[in-house]
């Protein structure tokens, strides 16, 4: 069988692409060729030779989504499609409604795109498949100063359930995660920049944010992803599951002790 991911050069998308080379052939469609120079110099390269297939280009442009498609077909039928590629840029409604509606369209023009090319190839091999959107607690829970992001992940949250209910009678499964705060190399990058303070300030509020006490880990994320793609979640359908090591559970309680 074979998969593609977007956004699958750094950190989560990253992760998802070395999970599920476990299982099959990946096509990784990344805009960036140098977020891809892993592929070819890693030692868990060696052991998957063959196995991961960069595709370069804009995960929201058709053509390359269906090329990336194409590339992941050639080697074993495609089963799966994971949603991840995104972009984190905050812009002001009242300053710039054009630069918000650009981010907005950035962030799900990929989901679109991807969607749509799997669906075209699940539907003309007869056999079904399933897609995984990288949603976000933002979809729910807007953040001060991301408003195009958590736009942009409630369209997504809604485009799965719309995407569940017309392909699920063709054996078509689309479902979401919805990730709270993941370790990544962006998050690394802005701890490094804080001061010993503001470490320690940040740690403090993700324990309060996320009971479980700490940041998620790419390789978590990756693990459900591959359950969601695989015959063991062959009944999931529509979901919308939270990876957020229960923040979406929780309200914050001024008074609480």
């Amino acid at each position: 069988m074979s998969f593609v991911v977007t956004g699958g050069g750094r950190g989560i998308g990253r992760a998802i692409v070395e999970r599920l080379a476990a299982e099959g052939a990946v096509a990784v469609l990344e805009s960036d060729p140098a977020s891809l120079e892993w592929v070819e110099k890693t030692e868990w390269a060696a052991d998957r030779q063959g196995r991961v297939i960069p595709v370069i280009g804009d995960a929201g442009d058709p053509a390359v989504a269906e090329r990336a498609a194409g590339a992941a077909a050639a080697v074993a039928p495609l089963r799966g499609w994971v949603n991840n590629a995104a972009i984190f840029r905050d812009a002001r409604l009242h300053e710039s409604p054009g630069e918000v509606a650009e981010l907005i369209r950035r962030n799900l023009d990929p989901v679109l795109a991807g969607s749509a090319a799997a669906i075209r190839h699940f539907l003309a091999a007869g056999t079904g498949g399933a897609i995984v959107n990288i949603s976000s607690h933002q979809a729910r829970r807007a953040v001060r100063g991301a408003l195009p992001y958590s736009t942009a992940k409630a369209a997504v949250e809604g485009l799965t359930r719309a995407l569940a209910v017309d392909y699920g009678p063709s054996s078509v499964r689309t479902n979401a995660l919805a990730l709270g705060s993941i370790a990544t190399e962006r998050s690394d990058a802005y701890l490094d920049g804080l001061p010993e303070s503001g470490r320690e300030h940040f740690h403090r509020e993700i324990g309060l944010l996320q009971p479980l006490g700490r940041m998620g880990r790419p390789a978590e994320v990756a693990e459900v992803t591959a359950f969601l793609l695989s015959p063991a979640a062959a009944f999931v359908n529509g979901a919308i599951i939270p990876i957020d090591g229960g923040r979406s559970a929780q309200g914050r309680d001024p008074e609480e002790r």
